[in-house]
């Protein structure tokens, strides 16, 4: 086991430095989270620290046995769930053939043959190398992380182009955790996973004995798995170390701002004291002070010596305001603050009371078990559920946007109120023209005058400096904040929320949570599996069950430890 190291890493992506002298050391049992607003450089580091790409300047030491889980899947669409497997247990299938021939090469030499003590230290190494990845133990292994990642019901011979992208990313993660490097990278693991696998996951990273570093937006996962977390936002020194979890990470960075704030204004404070001092208070040595009688011969004398403490005085003040010039704080970055006028618009007053919409029975044929819900003018619903129970589906349902197949066989009945304006924001983020700039695309679908009443810098999502590069070159999450922002810009009456804080900046999706409870008029519905979210979830909440036989409306409120009431028991209404 080696430890992971990046010393004053720099790369620039589109002329603009993400990573500026980023340094990092992951030592074997130590696991680092890096947290930061989106675009702020977490998946360009973790490519960096991979060797996928290489720093612009700067150095990386990594382990032979480095494992990396992209965002962004490597296999082939054709490829079948068999070879990804397959590829993921070569290794230890080599290790286990290789001890098997060594094995017999040693049985076959004499006892005083030369290349004895080659062979038998090369037998070693390998045996070492086997001990570490579990070698003997790997089929089993993988039969063990499929099932607890909720893949044990995939035939071997389909083919990943069939699979959901949920689907797709957690067989991804399986592979990896099969192979069971020293030490592992890795980009948004908990997008997709439900609670058991999530569970499964954090388990299995807290065994690891190498290093691993993590890109999350999963505040639940932090506060489980890291030792460390490592935010990439700006500092007054660069990225910032913090121990602990997220919850001391909170606490942290709260009183590391506060302390930049302070520095940086008593440092202004100084630097116009003393450019008022070198331009004016240093000339003033006895203002006003005429010669007196008795000092008439002795002034020439006097006056050359005040001349000299004036240029002395000037020096000083000079000297110190130039170091001050120099090795002055930067002033903090105004940070993101998602501020949307309203989250969801109430209805028109001519508008019909009753429910927004209402569905009687409605199911999809292997994608979602019939069920009824009625969805109020202020509701506030929460969709849980394991994976494959249909909450996207579900979605999809109460914003008219199934697929024509589906919708020809869904069963039931939906009942929409006339006029009824209705915002989706999908999993998969994906723009028509990637060249456009966030700020043109934003004109473009709200229109040039809601632009310009509701400028796009205003909601808070996207720094300035991004608001004219083109979506196609912003990160995940940030594409992910640009569509967020279509839909707040013009309120929908019901907003629908697929796993909103997946690739949201943790500090984000406090905000987004706190908007949405606030209340008021308009109605959201949430789709997640956000563990953090559902503590603190003040609504309703529909837990969907793969049979339809689980499912459950609960209505009231949680307590902080997610308790109904804090009394321990939930208010259960069967449906």
């Amino acid at each position: 086991m080696t430890a992971l190291l990046a010393h004053e890493v720099v790369r620039a992506l589109g002329g603009r430095r993400v990573l500026d002298g980023v340094s990092l050391t992951a030592a074997p049992g130590r696991r680092i989270g890096l947290i930061g607003e989106n675009g702020c450089g977490k998946s360009t580091l973790l490519r960096v620290l991979a060797g996928v790409d290489e720093p612009d300047a700067g150095s990386v030491v990594r382990p032979a046995d480095l494992g990396f889980l992209h965002q962004e899947l490597p296999f082939d669409a054709g490829a079948t769930v068999a070879a990804v497997l397959d590829g993921a247990l070569r290794e230890a299938r080599t290790d286990l053939a290789e001890l098997e021939r060594l094995g017999a090469e040693l049985a076959a030499l004499p006892e005083q043959d030369p290349s004895l003590p080659g062979l038998l230290a090369e037998y070693g190494q390998r045996l070492e190398q086997a001990e570490a990845r579990g070698s003997w133990d790997a089929d089993r292994r993988a039969a063990l992380v499929l099932d607890g990642l909720g893949l044990s019901g995939l035939a071997p011979e389909r083919v990943l182009g069939s699979l959901s992208g949920g689907q797709r990313g957690r067989l991804a993660l399986a592979a990896l955790l099969v192979r069971r490097p020293s030490a592992v990278l890795l980009d948004e693991p908990t997008n997709h996973l439900d609670d058991a696998a999530a569970a499964f996951l954090e388990a299995q990273l807290l065994a690891l004995p190498g290093a691993v570093v993590v890109a999350s937006h999963d505040r639940a996962f932090l506060e489980a798995v890291c030792t460390d977390l490592v935010d990439l936002d700006p500092a007054v020194g660069g990225p910032v170390r913090f121990g602990g979890g997220y919850l001391a990470y909170l606490s942290a960075k709260r009183a590391a701002r506060a302390r930049w704030e302070r520095q940086h204004a008593e440092e202004q404070q100084e630097l116009e004291r003393l450019r008022y001092s070198a331009g004016v208070t240093a000339h003033r040595v006895a203002p006003d002070r005429g010669r007196t009688d008795n000092e008439k011969m002795g002034y020439g004398h006097r006056a050359g010596r005040v001349q000299q403490q004036v240029s002395r005085r000037v020096r000083d003040a000079s000297r110190r305001l130039a170091e001050l010039e120099r090795s002055q704080v930067a002033e903090p970055p105004v940070p993101l603050r998602f501020a949307p006028p309203a989250l969801v618009a109430g209805a028109r007053a001519e508008e019909e009371a009753g429910p927004l919409i209402a569905l009687r029975g409605v199911g999809v044929p292997g994608r979602l078990a019939p069920l009824s819900l009625e969805l109020a003018a202020d509701d506030r619903l929460l969709v849980t559920g394991g994976n494959g129970t249909g909450k996207s589906t579900l979605l999809a349902v109460l914003a008219g946007r199934l697929e024509a197949e589906a919708a020809a066989a869904a069963d039931g009945v939906v009942h929409r109120r006339p006029g009824l304006t209705v915002g989706l924001l999908a999993q998969d983020t994906v723009f028509a023209r990637p060249d456009r700039t966030a700020a043109a695309t934003y004109a473009r679908a709200v229109g040039p005058e809601r632009a310009e009443r509701v400028p796009l810098s205003a909601l808070g999502l996207l720094a300035a400096a991004d608001l004219d590069r083109p979506v196609g070159a912003l990160s995940v999450g940030q594409r992910r904040r640009l569509a967020l922002t279509l839909l707040v810009a013009r309120p929908p009456q019901l907003l629908l929320l697929d796993e909103p804080t997946n690739h949201l900046s943790p500090l984000l999706c406090d905000e987004l949570e706190e908007a949405i409870g606030a209340g008021g008029p308009g109605a959201v519905v949430v789709a997640g599996h956000d563990r953090w979210l559902r503590r603190r979830w003040r609504g309703r909440e529909l837990a969907l069950g793969r049979d339809g036989t689980g499912s459950r409306d609960d209505a009231g409120s949680r307590d902080s430890t997610g308790d109904r009431d804090g009394t321990g028991n939930r208010d259960r209404a069967g449906r």
